[in-house]
């Protein structure tokens, strides 16, 4: 891993909850015997919430997640007469990859364990298997149930490292992937020579060298081909725009299909979006303007969450946006792995961990856990309805509706706006009142019985609550999301 991806994965980290399993934050404890017996407990985690990697760092305090630095240098720590890396996965059975990475990042020293998962088959450290358990360590024999289901859990592929064309030469690489378009996008120079563009390639892991020609790995194709209908193992993958007249699919007026890998085409498709869409025209300053309907900083963050964590395994199915008359709507295959209702709140798990990496190094999209918030946050913003978020059998789907006036919109409008609310003020450092519920629809002062009906339907409704119970004041009451 260079600088740049282990500056994305330890913000990443960071951002992370605080009772994640398969990640142990300390700050200088170098102690062999303990470490190994975390790389067990890890490892074995991982392989339970069916995650790829597990992850040691150090230079983090682990109550706070603050940038701390550390001591340690694992890399130059010897255990007897071994390297401890080495010593390490000597102990482990079964052997599995452990990486060590140590680098500086904001005037700080910080080392990561990078723990491979187990599989099918639980690891031990000195004869001895471990488990986490919240925040803790214990000993895997005492969790019977979490044993068996690590025995159940088979390999599963990850999408990103399936092969898209096998048997490629260097003039096939060069016609099929924009190199010219991922160089820009890495703000890399461009080599004068196919010698350096093809090692580039290979050390971003895009394509793979094998004995006799090159293998084009899904992440660079879908990511960067030239045309995603030359890779038919995800030539169904693209993505789709369609505009409908008035308010349902009856009829359709335009449909496009994208043909671009998705970081080569993205920046495209959101400029066409931005073409399409209903717009007013407003005069600033004696200067006539074009001003979208619907904030585009919002639709660009959902069109990248539907294109990352969309579920590959999905045949015949692709993320799509629909436009109509009075919303647009835009669809990924696959349900979340969360529940929706903590979309604002919670750091989202992607099925495409590889891919959503790459794509926050391209700034396609926002840092971990952002997204969602700005979309929130825009929609208030420009004064439009909270956007709406639907699961079905095997798609998530996130409504942007157009601007509804406080009348216009119905009590299931006012209370999902009043919950969404009530949650970027939470994640924000505030708490939601009817002060600023008010601010939010634009609702007079003298009106504020108005939006403590709001706020009433929605505590009915199980989304929040009072922060203060003992407070005796509706009106200058404070109220938090249901979950706090």
């Amino acid at each position: 891993m260079n600088a740049q991806e282990l500056e994305i994965l330890i913000k990443d980290l960071v951002a992370l909850p605080k009772e994640s399993e398969w990640v142990e934050f300390k700050v200088n404890n170098a102690n062999p015997q303990e470490i190994g017996e975390y790389i067990s407990a890890l490892s074995n985690s991982a392989c339970y919430h069916k995650k790829d990697f597990a992850y040691l760092v150090y230079g983090i305090e682990d109550a706070t997640h603050q940038l701390a630095g550390t001591t340690f240098r694992p890399l130059s720590e010897k255990k007897g007469n071994q390297e401890l890396e080495n010593w390490l996965v000597t102990q482990l059975n079964p052997r599995i990859d452990v990486n060590i990475y140590e680098f500086d990042f904001n005037g700080l020293h910080f080392a990561i364990f990078k723990i491979q998962a187990t599989r099918n088959t639980p690891v031990s450290f000195r004869g001895e298997y471990y488990i986490r358990v919240g925040s803790y360590k214990k000993r895997l024999d005492d969790h019977p149930e979490k044993e068996r289901e690590i025995w159940r859990i088979e390999n599963t592929p990850v999408f990103e490292n399936g092969i898209a064309q096998d048997n490629s030469s260097e003039e096939d690489i060069l016609q099929l992937i924009d190199y010219p378009a991922f160089f820009e996008l890495l703000k890399l120079p461009l080599p004068d020579n196919r010698k350096g563009i093809i090692e580039r390639l290979l050390q971003e892991k895009v394509i793979i060298q094998t004995p006799q020609a090159y293998q084009i790995k899904n992440l660079g194709a879908i990511l960067f081909a030239k045309d995603l209908n030359q890779f038919d193992p995800i030539s169904r993958k693209a993505l789709r725009v369609i505009f409908y007249k008035g308010t349902n699919r009856i009829y359709t007026i335009k449909e496009q299909t994208g043909g671009k890998g998705y970081a080569v085409g993205f920046e495209g498709l959101i400029k066409y979006l931005d073409e399409q869409l209903p717009s007013n025209e407003v005069i600033d300053k004696a200067l006539r303007k074009r001003v979208s309907l619907y904030p585009l900083l919002a639709i660009r963050e959902l069109v990248a969450n539907a294109l990352i964590h969309q579920d590959f395994s999905i045949k015949g199915s692709s993320p799509m946006v629909e436009v109509f008359s009075n919303r647009i709507e835009i669809t990924n295959p696959g349900k979340p792995l969360i529940d929706p209702l903590r979309f604002v709140d919670h750091n989202p798990e992607s099925r495409n961990e590889i891919l959503a990496r790459f794509m926050r190094r391209l700034n396609i999209c926002e840092e971990r856990g952002s997204g969602i918030d700005k979309v929130v946050f825009e929609c208030e913003y420009h004064q439009l309805p909270a956007p709406e978020i639907i699961v079905g059998d095997n798609y998530t789907r996130i409504i942007l509706y157009a601007h509804k006036t406080l009348r216009q919109m119905d009590k299931q409008d006012k209370v999902r706006a009043c919950y969404l609310h009530a949650c970027l003020r939470y994640v924000s450092g505030e708490y939601m009142t009817n002060q600023s519920l008010r601010e939010r629809f634009g609702i007079e002062e003298q009106n504020y019985s108005m939006a403590s009906r709001i706020i009433s339907d929605t505590i009915k409704a199980g989304l929040i609550k009072d922060y203060d119970t003992e407070s005796k004041s509706r009106k200058y009451a404070k109220y938090v999301p249901f979950w706090f």
